[in-house]
């Protein structure tokens, strides 16, 4: 029973020198004196506050230029679209399922969809605000036509649908950010 015990209190040992050593160390490396370390603490104060104002300036131009950039499109989207310009934009976006979009039915959507986002990725990068305005109004009456065929859609053409769903609004929201971008690069 005493082996037993020796050997638990060298394998005790053996655990601690390694945390006396490393505390052996840290108070070998605290050879400044109060006023240098007074000093260095003093320096990195001004450089953490300087890194504070001038995130706290971005963070108030990116503030102002998301406010104008609202603002804007605010005013944008109070105007009623243009029911010959919004047939065009449904004419480019959907293709072969342009002026069907009523009578789609649980199988034809998935595919509509894909039509929509195929589209809005090749033409995206041409168009302006108010053209994005058509094709979300094409979107929503997409999403209205799934809304009334929903319950007889089969779930794995319901994921194929709400995946097309994501990727057009998130290539909505990155038009999004390249205009507050934009707005934020014209504030001074």
């Amino acid at each position: 029973m005493k082996r037993l015990f020796d050997g638990f209190n060298a394998t005790r040992r053996l655990r601690f020198f390694p945390a006396a050593a490393l505390a052996a160390l840290l108070l070998t490396g605290c050879d400044s004196t109060p006023n240098e370390r007074r000093a260095v603490a003093r320096n990195a104060g001004r450089e953490l506050d300087d890194v504070a104002s001038k995130a706290a300036h971005k963070l108030a131009r990116v503030g102002k230029a998301t406010a104008t950039y609202d603002a804007t499109n605010r005013a944008r989207r109070a105007r009623p679209l243009d029911p010959r310009q919004q047939l065009a934009m449904e004419a480019k976006l959907l293709g072969p399922y342009n002026g069907q979009i009523n009578s789609l039915t649980p199988q034809d959507l998935p595919a509509a969809y894909g039509q929509l986002v195929r589209e809005t990725r090749t033409q995206r990068a041409t168009w302006t605000d108010r053209d994005w305005d058509y094709a979300r109004a094409v979107y929503q009456r997409l999403n209205d036509q799934l809304k009334q065929v929903r319950l007889d859609m089969p779930a794995r053409d319901e994921v194929r649908v709400r995946a097309r769903q994501a990727e057009f609004v998130s290539l909505q929201a990155g038009h999004a950010v390249n205009g507050i971008d934009a707005a934020t690069r014209q504030q001074k």
